[in-house]
């Protein structure tokens, strides 16, 4: 990948302008032109259009760097991991750590939880803006570092206060996702960004299922395990340090696998560097890019693919914060009563239904009915889905508890397909940049947006779920009533999102325009 780089950037500069954005995601001859015109004009020489065809086709039919992909995919596993591993635990540890009577432990354990993701959302566009300016490795580990020394620092909190100030510090320093979504766009070309970004989400997944599984069976390992942790007076005092660590000790190799093996992404910065391979020419500094924030949201298709995002991520925090107290609740009160065994297959199921529509159905899907067409199924299955489970417990009211057994897993499996829709959205970002040098800034402005989504959508539903499990409204199914009515009102926006092909059109003319 490097080599080819390379070859395009000393041979055929001038073919490279003429490059056209049918691959915006790469670290192509037209990213290089923007960033080094000047430097282009002294060394390059003419090239024919037969040229310039043959580049465009080598680089979009380039072949995903897998092993580049894997440790990046090692490296998305890091924030997940860091925000689940304390739920298991956060609870007690604030009755702890404050002498809370149960009933105000709730509400500093939601306050911490929260934390995380407001921090992030604060600083998420700097973390954008610092990787398209001083390059995404450094960026990334130096991101990657703050968020393990954080989470390392939050089992040995001792009070409120301390558990605030580290869980605030790991949100500051949670700009892994960005800068790893932004690689990867730019690894990867139109063919083949479906595959790597299922590999991504997945990634993700497993994050999730790995970070309470780590906090629940590592915490107070004195009481959990006393004949192996029996008189180590350190986990007496910190009972929540042990599984603090067991993340932060994953969190420091996959840092430093990082540190050594992943390969810079950012255009400039691998113009700066084959530029002086190639040529013994010291090209100059990358251009600055122009746009302002404002400026990328006002950009043509950028405010709706970002609300879309949004809108996804509201319906899915809703989901994950609902789904596991409705599981729970009596059959009466509009759950379906399941066991703590019983919940745990259905997490089981959910996770490996969802692995299966994004790493075996979604790549083939997506190169046939496009990016746009998977979001469109998904928000038409959306309120399907989300319809499921006042029917399930209407099964369980009805004693019909056989049929509910066969067709609970089966409808449960078939729903998850609406995950394609958070990789799908993932790629319309990726369509709809301006151009590759704004990619992680407009990521970054994504992910604040839906930090901020996270930061309140889990309390506020499973809030409702409560109060209208209390009041039995519609028998306890008016919370999943409006889950639905908002899942319309994605089905309605899907309909409405830009035409890639004519954007990238548009900024080819620009940029040819600005050439001649």
């Amino acid at each position: 990948m490097a080599n080819n780089r390379a070859h395009i950037f000393s041979t055929s500069l001038t073919a490279e302008i003429g490059i056209n954005e049918n691959t915006p995601l790469l670290v192509t001859g037209r990213d290089v032109s923007e960033t080094t015109t000047a430097y282009e004009s002294s060394v390059t020489a003419d090239t024919s259009g037969d040229e310039t065809q043959v580049g465009d086709a080598a680089e979009v039919d380039k072949p995903l760097p897998l092993t580049q992909i894997i440790f990046l995919c090692a490296a998305r596993l890091i924030e997940p991991i860091a925000f689940f591993s304390i739920f298991p635990y956060v609870n007690k540890m604030c009755r702890e750590n404050g002498s809370l009577e149960e009933a105000d432990a709730g509400f500093y354990s939601g306050l911490i939880e929260s934390l995380f993701s407001l921090t992030q959302m604060l600083v998420m566009v700097f973390w954008g803006k610092a990787a398209d300016r001083l390059g995404r490795k450094p960026v990334l580990v130096f991101s990657m570092i703050g968020v393990t020394v954080a989470t390392s620092l939050f089992g040995m909190a001792t009070t409120i206060r301390e558990m605030i100030v580290f869980r605030c510090l790991a949100g500051v320093f949670a700009g892994t996702i960005l800068i790893i979504r932004t690689m990867i766009s730019e690894h990867s070309t139109v063919k083949t960004q479906a595959r790597a970004f299922s590999l991504f989400a997945f990634a993700g997944n497993l994050g999730i299922l790995f970070g309470p599984l780590i906090g629940g069976i590592l915490a107070e390992p004195t009481t959990q395990y006393p004949s192996i942790f029996r008189g180590i007076l350190f986990f007496d005092k910190y009972p929540y340090a042990l599984p603090s660590f067991a993340v932060g000790a994953i969190g420091l190799i996959i840092t430093l696998v990082c540190a050594i093996y992943i390969e810079e992404t950012l255009p400039s910065k691998i113009a700066e560097r084959r530029g002086g391979e190639e040529t013994g020419i010291s090209p100059p500094a990358p251009a600055k890019a122009t746009m302002s924030t404002w400026e990328l949201v006002k950009a043509p298709g950028v405010a709706l693919v970002l609300y879309t995002s949004q809108h996804i991520a509201l319906l899915a925090f809703a989901y994950t914060a609902v789904a596991p107290v409705f599981w729970y609740t009596s059959i009466a009160l509009g759950g379906l009563g399941l066991s703590p065994l019983q919940i745990s297959l259905f997490m089981g199921l959910n996770g490996l239904s969802q692995a299966v529509w994004l790493l075996l159905v979604f790549p083939p899907l997506q190169s046939r009915i496009g990016t746009n067409g998977v979001l469109r199924v998904c928000a038409i299955a959306y309120p399907a889905f989300l319809a499921i489970p006042p029917l399930l417990n209407l099964l369980l009211r009805g004693g019909f508890t056989l049929t509910f057994w066969i067709s609970a897993p089966i409808l449960m499996a078939l729903g998850c397909g609406v995950a394609m829709s958070f990789t799908a959205i993932q790629l319309a970002l990726n369509d709809v940049a301006p151009t590759p040098q704004v990619l992680g800034t407009l990521n970054g402005l994504c992910l604040a947006l839906s930090s901020g989504v996270r930061s309140f959508s889990p309390a506020l539903f499973a809030s409702l779920f409560a109060v209208n499990a209390r009041n039995q409204w519609l028998e306890g199914h008016a919370i999943w009533i409006l889950l639905v009515i908002i899942a319309f009102g994605l089905t309605a926006v899907s309909r409405r999102m830009p035409d890639y092909d004519e954007l990238r059109r548009r900024r080819e003319r620009k940029v040819n325009a600005e050439v001649d």
